[in-house]
């Protein structure tokens, strides 16, 4: 995997951006992002996950069996967290990076921002654009979710 920095959300051959507003903070939300062992509690697709080199990185598997060892490229508090995957299982991936932005609302909920950048061979950039669709109903599942686990905690 080649080793990208933050920039790469903006410079990535494929860019994935979804957007959705919830209730919760951007300082509930980024708690819940970075309790990294509790991301299956909200985000369904991740059947495991556990932080490692003392919060540096991550160690992610997938429903499905795809695993990713992440670095945390960026936690800034209540606005951005963000990884790069370093070593993964998945054939043809080159380069990947995941960023999670946080804007307030006037009302005291979230703007999530989530942007998968990412580049690999011919065939894995194409099967992550016919993916958009899934993906997308991932990511908005995932936010309600994660703003019911908020507003019960």
């Amino acid at each position: 995997m080649r080793a990208v920095g933050l920039e790469y959300v903006e410079t990535a051959p494929l860019r994935l951006v979804f957007v959705a507003e919830i209730s919760a903070s951007p300082e509930a939300v980024f708690e819940a992002f970075t309790d990294v062992q509790g991301w299956p509690r909200w985000f369904r697709s991740v059947k495991e996950a556990r932080s490692t080199d003392g919060g540096k990185g991550r160690a992610i598997r997938l429903v499905g069996g795809g695993r990713f060892r992440e670095t945390v490229m960026a936690a800034d508090p209540h606005e951005r967290y963000a990884y790069r995957v370093d070593e993964t299982n998945a054939p043809g991936l080159r380069a990947l990076l995941e960023e999670w932005t946080l804007r307030p609302t006037a009302r005291g909920g979230t703007v999530v921002r989530y942007v998968f950048a990412v580049d690999g061979t011919a065939l894995l950039r194409g099967v992550v654009r016919a993916m958009r669709p899934g993906l997308r109903r991932a990511f908005h599942q995932a936010v309600r979710n994660l703003d019911r686990m908020v507003a019960a905690a």
